[in-house]
């Protein structure tokens, strides 16, 4: 074996995988569940060097019978966006006419097939593994993808998504890196460490000639960690002498500089020719050997010359262009003086096609400007756009921050900066973001340009998480901008308000944004729903809630046509003017469209915060099973996406169950967590559900202890629904001061609205204050009014009011029959505290009530995404359908079909039809 390392073709894979018995038996296990129709994935982490090429060479030889599909990040085109993903996809576009149309049309945007608006990364992601899951349909797949530490942003992002939704597609996902980046984190991973000091003294001396003092062997191993690559490189860059007395060893942190300069000192040997051609096959991101030969020929370079055998020890020129280790060619490129690199990048822009690779041009251009060039600059914005239009985010922020560093014109470098800031800002880069909106303020030239960089610091400010700092921030820059652009300022206004109205210790701050938004000019024409939601809101807190609701009603109205870009932009903050004229039908349409509309468009970052309106305004209805699968896809998209999210959908179903012990585990970290972050909406919502869940268990005082706290904050709506809990706890546990206080407001924020929503909860509450006949007609006028709505828990705790004022003032047939129906209503619901409240209550009426629980929800026995599943395929929708809701691939819903067929004891689609709909909500009862 050593002599074959030493000798033989290949000797660097050889001696990587020399005692590594241990990684290769893990690479074979995966090898055989992918054979048996699972999928898995496997990130190889560890130093240069070390093997980990070697290790995925030997998956790719040991993977008999499997489509093998092969990519490696190039550190040049980290820049270029889904380089690496049409890499490894290139190889399967003949398959895209099997995928959906909107992925089928999302992969040939950003290949650079078709041009369009820029697909949701994530929907890209939702394409490549449908096209995955297809291909593997043929024969099992092996993926590799190496050097991703090099990968382009969207490409690792989106092989991120696919590697955690990979379960039964018969693919075998393989990653090599140096680090474990943030998109692979949580991935099933094993670490490539150096070889035992044993083989590590074998592999040495198969590359040594002559005794080494023990000593030194040790030391070299010992410094080298056993890796491989330097174990071979390092004895060839030093003399016997040197090398025998130990001069010129490394520290281990230095490692990978002193294999490059091992790599160096050999290379510096070869003839000027040659190195040309090695520093021309670095900058050349492609591997095209046709590339390397037009840029060389530029340089009088001829195969001839340059193809010596020196040359083939470190470049392979065949139907690719190939280094013999990542190291090398970033050792060449690096060791360059920058005149000789910008030449040859200039040589590479000169021969590259500027109709089919444009971007590659441009980049090259820019690589070779020694000083600002505003053609280069124009390139690279086009090449920005064309990136954005493929949804390359951080690809189009480097184009477009080169260009402003090579833009001649001042006003015109101002502007170049704000669009890098901007777009920088959109691909998550904070910090840089920061820095280019400040070369945008220096460089400006006139003040709406300023105003705009105030604007992006604003933006980058809320983004960071700084929210105590970012609304008077967007006031300011909201103010500035009227004279310049009044639509945009119109929508910073709206954007600055929701902020403050998202943190506790800005009320001031809101009402401040709510005077600037009554100050400004009336639009012209008719009203947008922007017009309308900037002055209601505004008249909700400078004014009243009387005076805010009839435009806020008129809002409504405008909303149900908002269009998508829209609810994009300042939707979010517009989410609760249904709920603010309590309309729960508009509540549900609205924000149901919204949520639609942004699944469509792929606005996958969104996404979480519109179902989490939609989960809150199906939680009303009492559709548990429906609330349930809100909550499931929030967490997919969430997890999909990496964009937290408060579980304000859970809080609230949590509560409406009573279920103590998880309630309160829940409740509790919500309130520490958002209030250390001051998120006023976070702990309201924690507080509300508190109140909600100690009103069912009958435990009073706590109950009103966590209203007081929710109504007494400045938030302006879920505090508002806390004030009927906080008058039932009041009345309830003997504080009548507390509860007409509470009904008084809820009077102020109800009467004016005027739905049977509203009244129906007032008169509720009304009822609980009243005595004799004006309680009774009041608790009937809730029923009424509630029976009205499909807002089922709502009906129900009328029922439960009315049957316990009935059975306290001794009439008791009548209450049996009322308690009796909010009993049923609450067990076909789910709501099992209150169901318990009213079971004691018929029990008191002298009733025998046997022993229930709540009545199961539709597949009780299955996982929560399975009952997301059958819910969706129960609509009707099919499995492409159900994937592409999910994040899933069809073989994996296929997959999940069957075993909550299993669970369920049925066997087709019909018969889960069945399931589903003898446990859908029912109707409110009697009144």
């Amino acid at each position: 074996m050593v002599r074959q390392i030493r000798r033989g073709a290949g000797h660097e894979e050889n001696a990587a995988l020399l005692g590594r018995d241990a990684e290769r038996s893990v690479v074979d296990q995966n090898l055989a569940a992918v054979g048996t129709g699972e999928s898995r994935v496997l990130v190889m982490h560890g130093a240069p060097g070390v093997g980990k090429s070697a290790l995925l060479g030997y998956a790719e030889g040991a993977a008999a019978g499997m489509r093998v599909l092969r990519a490696v990040g190039v550190e040049s085109e980290m820049e270029l966006p889904y380089a690496t993903l049409h890499q490894l996809c290139a190889p399967l576009l003949d398959r895209l006419e099997h995928l959906p149309a909107p992925q089928r049309a999302a992969l040939e945007t950003v290949f650079g097939l078709r041009a369009q608006a820029p697909p949701e990364r994530f929907l890209v992601g939702l394409a490549v593994l449908s096209l995955l899951s297809d291909a593997s349909e043929q024969r099992p797949l092996l993926c590799v993808v190496d050097d991703a530490q090099w990968v382009d942003h969207a490409s690792l992002q989106v092989l991120g998504f696919v590697a955690r939704r990979l379960l039964a597609e018969s693919v075998l996902l393989l990653f090599g890196t140096r680090e474990r980046s943030q998109a692979l984190l949580g991935l099933p991973e094993l670490e490539i460490t150096g070889l035992s000091d044993a083989d590590a003294h074998t592999l040495l001396d198969s590359v040594t000639f002559g005794r080494l003092d023990q000593h030194v062997r040790a030391r070299i191993v010992t410094e080298t960690r056993g890796n491989p690559l330097a174990l071979l490189e390092l004895p060839r860059g030093l003399t016997v002498t040197q090398l025998a007395g130990g001069f010129g060893l490394l520290r281990a942190d230095t490692l990978p500089s002193r294999i490059e300069e091992s790599f160096l000192t050999r290379i510096a040997g070869l003839p000027e020719q040659a190195r040309l051609l090695l520093l021309i096959a670095a900058a050349e991101p492609v591997g095209d050997p046709a590339l390397v030969w037009g840029a060389a020929g530029r340089f009088g370079v001829t195969p001839a010359e340059a193809l010596v055998d020196g040359t083939r020890e470190w470049l392979t020129l065949d139907t690719n262009v190939t280094f013999r280790h990542p190291l090398v060619r970033s050792a060449v490129y690096r060791s360059a003086a920058k005149e000789e690199r910008r030449a040859v990048h200039l040589a590479l822009a000169e021969v590259t096609d500027p109709r089919n690779e444009p971007d590659r041009r441009a980049w090259h251009l820019a690589a070779a400007a020694a000083a600002p060039d505003e053609s280069v600059a124009t390139e690279l914005e086009r090449s920005a756009d064309r990136a954005q239009a493929r949804g390359g985010l951080a690809a189009a922020a480097a184009f477009r921050q080169r260009c402003a560093a090579l833009t001649v014109d001042a006003s015109r470098r101002a502007e170049r900066a704000l669009a890098a800031a901007d777009a920088t800002l959109q691909a998550g880069d904070l910090e840089t973001a920061r820095r280019y909106t400040e070369v945008a303020d220096r460089t400006a030239r006139d003040e709406f340009q300023r105003v705009r960089a105030q604007l992006l610091r604003s933006h980058i400010t809320f983004a960071a998480g700084l929210n105590q700092e970012a609304p008077p921030l967007l006031l300011a820059a909201a103010r500035r901008l009227e004279p310049f652009d009044m639509d945009l300022a119109r929508e910073t206004y709206l954007i600055a308000w929701g902020t403050a109205g998202l943190i506790a210790a800005h009320s001031d701050s809101l009402m401040a944004i709510s005077k600037a938004m009554r100050a400004l000019p009336p639009p012209a024409g008719t009203p947008h729903a922007l017009d309308l939601v900037l002055e209601g809101y505004a008249l909700l807190v400078t004014e009243s809630r009387a005076a805010a609701v009839p435009v806020l009603q008129r809002a409504v109205a405008a909303l149900a046509d908002l269009p998508v870009r829209e609810v994009l932009k300042w939707g979010w903050v517009a989410n609760a003017v249904s709920a603010a004229v309590w309309d729960d039908r508009a509540m549900r349409v609205i924000v149901g469209r919204v949520v639609e509309g942004v699944r469509a468009a792929g606005a996958l970052t969104e996404l979480p915060f519109c179902l989490t309106s939609l989960g809150i305004a199906v939680s009303w209805t009492g559709d548990f099973t429906a609330a349930d699968a809100i909550v499931a896809e929030i967490e997919d998209v969430s997890a999909a996406t990496g964009v937290p999210i408060a579980p304000h959908v859970e809080l609230r179903l949590s509560a409406l169950r009573g279920r103590a012990a998880e309630a309160e585990a829940l409740i509790a970290a919500t309130i520490e967590e958002a209030g250390a972050g001051g998120q006023l909406m976070g702990v309201t919502v924690a507080q509300w559900a508190a109140a909600v869940l100690y009103n069912g268990l009958g435990r009073y005082e706590q109950a009103l202890a966590a209203a007081q706290v929710c109504t007494r904050m400045a938030e302006l709506w879920v505090s508002v629904w806390a004030l009927p809990e906080l008058v039932e706890a009041a009345v309830r546990a003997g504080d009548d001061a507390a509860a007409r206080a509470a009904l008084d407001d809820l009077a102020d924020a109800a009467e004016s609205a005027g739905t049977d929503w509203a009244l129906g909860v007032l008169a509720r509450s009304r009822a609980l204050l009243s005595d004799g006949t004006a309680a009774r007609e009041l608790h009937r006028e809730a029923i009424e009014r509630l029976s009205r709505t499909e807002l089922r828990p709502e009906v129900a705790r009328a029922h439960l009011l009315y049957g316990e004022w009935l059975r306290r003032d001794r009439q008791r047939a009548q209450a049996r029959e009322h308690l009796r129906t909010a009993h049923d209503l609450f067990l076909s619901i789910g709501m099992e505290a209150f169901a318990e409240r009213a079971q004691r209550e018929l029990l008191a009426t002298g009733e025998n009530v046997r022993a229930r629980t709540a009545r199961p929800q539709s597949g009780e026995e299955l996982t929560p995404q399975e009952r997301q599943i059958a819910l969706l395929v129960s609509d009707g929708l099919s499995n492409p359908e159900v994937g592409s809701r999910l994040f899933l691939s069809p073989r994996t819903v296929e997959w999940h079909l069957r075993n909550i067929f299993a669970k369920l004891s049925i066997s087709s689609r019909v018969q889960l039809r069945d399931v589903v709909a003898t446990t859908a909500p029912t109707k409110n009862g009697p009144s």
